[in-house]
Order: structure tokens, then C-alpha cells, then sequence
């Protein structure tokens, strides 16, 4: 799961970023909120936490203007403020939960973990399925009841993506967006290599699916 953090206390923002990372999710720190803003509005992440209180637009702006974009990226709001009325104008703006400093690690991974449920994420703790696989968020194992194999950081991005959008085609910007980030100078000519990869894996785990090409425009889960 790919997570932006907008915190300016870059201390609190380092230890955050790095006890997500060991929990698995990949972390990108921003500390303004215009950066946020911009960052969010890729439309890359999978959920956004979301400091109050900084520089050049502060954390209600920020999601106001997600949320005016129609960018529906869940948003747990973190902040020092606990006046019963500006938790009010996070929920009222748009935002999934809201967590007050200080909190316990335990207590926000589990929020994070509700919030991604009730997106449809999630169908445990750390699983997506579609079909007869299993796709293990936290080891990056590939299963079905034939067996089970690995995945490499790349591969286990794009068929996450897949799993988690099963109905659309993924156009191929956002599945390079999703897997090498907004700075990437990969060569959308290659996706064709990596997809080729997981239909193979697929294939060796007897998966009832496969992985379409939509010529011109992306990839999408089809049963065999």
C-alpha cells in the first residue's frame, strides 16, 4: 500500500514513515500542505494522512481541495487539536477518520487498516483476492489452492493495482505511476515485459484469471 504522509514536524515525520515502512506500506513525507496538494492529486496513493496544522495550506485546505477535485483517496487527519469542533470540520470536509496527538502506533495502523477495509482494499488485515488467488500484502506472495510463489517489488504493485480495481481497465500511466512513481523515467514500452512476468506466475499457479492487454490503453483482469 502506498502512503502519502503530509507532517511538517520533520522528526515526527521521519519516525512515522519509518514504522509504516516496517509494516509494509511504501511512504512518501511531504511538509507543506501545497505540496500535498500536489502530490495527492496523482491520485498514487492509497491513503493520505494528514496533518492540521503548516506551512502555505494547512491540512482542512488541503483536503477541501482533494475533495473539490473529486479525488476520493482516503484521508486520516493527525493533529495536536482536539477540540471537539475541529474534528468535526475534518469529517465535514471530507475526511475518513481523525486521530489526536499523541497517539500509540498500535492505535493508528489499526485505524489505517479500517478506513482501507471500508474502501473495499481489504479483505483481511493484509490480504487481497480476486478469483482463486490470494496476494499477501506483507510478504508479497502470490497464492491459489495449487501453491503459492513470490513477487518481485514491481510485479507485486501492478497486480496489487489489478486486484484492487478488478471491474476497470488500469491504464498503463497509472499502473507505472502506482509502481515507479511520479518521477520515473520508465518506458511504458516495458510494462508489456512485467506483465508478461505475472501471466507466467499466474499460469504456474493454475490462477482461473488472467491479465488482458486493452490495446492503447492499459490492462484488466479477465477469467480464463
Amino acid at each position: 500500500m502506498r502512503v502519502l504522509l503530509v507532517e511538517d514536524e520533520r522528526e515526527l515525520s521521519r519516525a512515522l514513515a519509518k514504522m509504516l515502512s516496517k509494516d509494509g506500506y511504501d511512504v512518501d513525507c511531504v511538509y507543506d500542505g501545497a505540496d500535498g496538494l500536489n502530490f495527492a492529486s496523482t491520485g498514487m496513493y492509497d491513503l493520505i494522512l494528514l496533518d492540521v496544522i503548516m506551512p502555505k495550506m494547512n491540512g482542512f485546505e488541503m483536503l477541501g481541495e482533494l475533495r473539490r477535485k473529486k479525488m476520493d483517496t482516503p484521508v486520516i487527519m493527525l493533529t495536536a487539536l482536539n477540540d471537539e469542533n475541529d474534528k468535526i470540520a475534518g469529517l465535514d470536509k471530507g475526511a475518513d477518520d481523525y486521530v489526536s496527538k499523541p497517539f500509540s502506533t498500535n492505535e493508528l495502523l489499526a485505524r489505517m487498516r479500517a478506513v482501507l477495509r471500508r474502501r473495499g482494499k481489504l479483505v483481511s488485515d493484509n490480504k487481497l483476492e480476486y478469483s482463486n488467488a490470494s496476494l499477501d500484502l506483507t510478504t508479497y506472495r502470490l497464492s491459489t489452492p495449487n501453491g503459492e510463489i513470490g513477487l518481485t517489488g514491481k510485479e507485486f504493485e501492478l497486480l496489487r493495482y489489478l486486484f484492487e480495481y478488478p471491474g476497470f481497465v488500469a491504464p498503463k500511466e497509472d499502473l507505472i505511476l502506482k509502481a515507479w512513481g511520479m518521477n520515473s523515467e520508465f518506458e511504458s514500452n516495458n510494462l508489456e515485459v512485467y506483465m508478461s512476468f505475472l501471466r507466467k506466475k499466474l499460469n504456474h499457479l493454475g490462477a482461473a484469471f488472467t491479465i488482458e492487454s486493452v490495446r492503447g490503453v492499459g490492462y484488466r483482469l479477465v477469467q480464463k
